[in-house]
């Protein structure tokens, strides 16, 4: 079953795509997890393993909610399946404006985490239904790179509010909260406001025929990457500002400059993926990636030099930015008639969010950052050997 958006014109698809790219930026919110995690851990006095169970928590819910909102597509459509999660994203960053305390925090990151699951699930489809499969993995990409923007801004404002508006708010890191829940208000706005017709699916699935997707072996192989691709990424965002406080005994507020290396490097790889991509096969651009990954890493064993763990933060966010939207898209034109359901299983990859920080936590607390960093390095692999695997996206 394929769901097509019906565009008239290629201006209108422009047009369409614009309250489509705000959403994005809403997606992006998820991002703040990392960052957050370590003010929270200062703030309450955690654990490596007990601050780790956060972004653990954020992306667990990916596990439970992509599969049926893949479903709950074929029911009630991709936009309002986007309206409704971006409502859920709305409430989450309302609830830390008023109380920080740490199950506060854990029901507001939760909110989050579903929000972002059936945001993600959805939202990716509505985009394919917009526009050439062959400019697919570019479109997607250049939706990963206005995400990053959100990501970017995340650690810059928790700073800023860490050392200047605390006497004036009383809000502290915790000022990004009101300023991001004013933009997905605006993200709310723009996509309600944009008329979208779809055609209704022709079968109604349920989550065994979801799941049973994952007996395809080429599946399989994009879940367990996309498992990877996020767990690299959250554990960079959240371990790269420990490393520094580790090794150079920098501060919680200085050391997130290895979040914000990281989220610039990945923004630029996002902005030049989105153009290289469409000039470029998807197999020779990930082989690329892959090995921009696995020097960072092994920059990040070998170092003891501030500036060279920099550049090895910034060659993972670099690598890291496009392996989502090619694996992605690779999933979805292998099979277009389950899109939807495609859809809901590569999102609940994003689980790799959970395991990653989880196992980097354990490892850590046993072996120090190295540890952590040996976690990060499985995943790299795993996408060497996905690298084998990639297909021409179709044309027409």
């Amino acid at each position: 079953m394929e769901t097509q958006i019906k565009a008239s014109s290629r201006p209108n698809t422009l047009m369409r795509l614009v309250p489509v790219m705000l959403c994005f930026f809403s997606m992006g919110f998820v991002d703040l997890v990392g960052s957050a995690t370590n003010f929270v851990k200062e703030d309450l006095h955690l654990s490596s393993a007990q601050a780790g169970f956060i972004p653990s928590l954020v992306f667990f819910w990916f596990l439970i909610f992509s599969v049926p909102t893949g479903i709950l597509m074929n029911k009630i459509g991709r936009k309002k399946t986007v309206m409704f999660s971006l409502i859920l994203t709305l409430v989450s960053l309302i609830i830390p404006i008023f109380h920080a305390g740490y199950y506060t925090m854990l029901v507001a990151f939760s909110l989050l985490g579903i929000g972002n699951a059936v945001m993600q699930t959805s939202l990716n489809p509505l985009v394919s239904g917009l526009i050439n499969p062959s400019r697919l993995a570019s479109t997607l990409t250049f939706g990963q790179f206005v995400k990053a923007l959100a990501s970017l801004a995340a650690p810059y404002l928790m700073s800023f509010g860490a050392l200047a508006m605390m006497p004036t708010l009383g809000l502290g890191w915790r000022v990004l909260f009101p300023i991001f829940a004013a933009m997905c208000v605006l993200s709310v706005a723009a996509l309600g406001a944009t008329p979208i017709e779809e055609e209704r699916p022709d079968k109604v699935t349920g989550v065994k025929e979801c799941v049973v997707l994952l007996r395809i072996p080429f599946v399989l192989l994009c879940f367990i990457g996309i498992m990877c691709h996020v767990g690299i990424d959250v554990g960079t965002n959240t371990f790269a500002p420990q490393i520094l406080n580790e090794r150079f005994n920098m501060s919680v507020e200085d050391a997130v400059i290895g979040t914000q290396i990281y989220f610039y490097f990945r923004l630029g790889g996002c902005l030049l993926g989105s153009y290289i991509l469409a000039k470029m096969s998807a197999r020779l651009f990930f082989g690329f990636s892959v090995i921009c990954m696995f020097l960072g890493m092994i920059g990040l064993f070998i170092s003891s030099s501030q500036a060279l763990v920099l550049v090895a933060i910034a060659l993972i966010g670099f690598g890291n930015s496009n392996i989502f939207s090619i694996i992605f898209a690779q999933a979805l034109n292998r099979q277009p008639n389950e899109k939807n359901e495609v859809s809901g299983l590569m999102i609940m990859g994003l689980f790799g969010g959970t395991v990653f920080p989880l196992c980097m936590g354990f490892a850590q607390d046993g072996f120090g950052v190295a540890g952590a960093i040996a976690v990060m390095t499985v995943g790299v692999l795993y996408l060497a050997f996905y690298l084998t695997k990639i297909k021409p996206a179709p044309r027409g």
